[in-house]
């Protein structure tokens, strides 16, 4: 059994608990790194995409996002799973999961089933959260006599 030395430990550090365990499955295959500027448009096909430099355009990726601490990304996502540690200026929707983590920066509104936000994390923006992205909330069924009746209850209210 081969034993991991500390500079493998610290290189494995800078993805945390889940880049190391997409790195151990084999599912990292695409990094944009620290010091390189994209503008264009990504579509992986699997795995997992993880930025650590800067990104402009449209990302689409059907397995999970990471970005980076020193990550800016200036994009419209479509993934599964987002893990958000940089800077983000445009709209996130998940099929599965938004993950926060502290000291991150997300300007841009977010769409997914749950969602992580770590202490310290500025975020403006909305947020729409429901099982498959279905809008769970139900619109009430009120007939005409019905709203008739509740005008006349408060308009009864206010004249006491």
């Amino acid at each position: 059994m081969k034993k991991k030395n500390n500079s493998e430990k610290k290189g494995f550090a800078m993805f945390g608990k889940e880049g190391e365990k997409m790195i151990s499955e084999g599912k990292m295959n695409s990094i944009i790194g620290k010091g390189c500027k994209i503008t264009g448009t990504i579509d992986v096909e699997d795995g997992t995409l993880r930025i650590d430099g800067d990104f402009d355009g449209t990302i689409n990726c059907p397995g999970t996002l990471v970005i980076g601490k020193g990550g800016t990304v200036k994009a419209d996502i479509k993934v599964n799973n987002a893990i958000v540690g940089g800077n983000v200026q445009g709209n996130i929707d998940a099929k599965e999961k938004i993950e926060l983590q502290a000291g991150s920066k997300l300007e841009g509104d977010i769409k997914t089933t749950r969602l992580v936000i770590d202490e310290g994390v500025f975020f403006e923006g909305s947020c729409k959260m429901s099982p498959g992205g279905k809008s769970t909330v139900s619109k009430p069924v009120v007939n005409e006599e019905d709203k008739k009746a509740e005008k006349k209850e408060t308009a009864n209210a206010w004249s006491k």
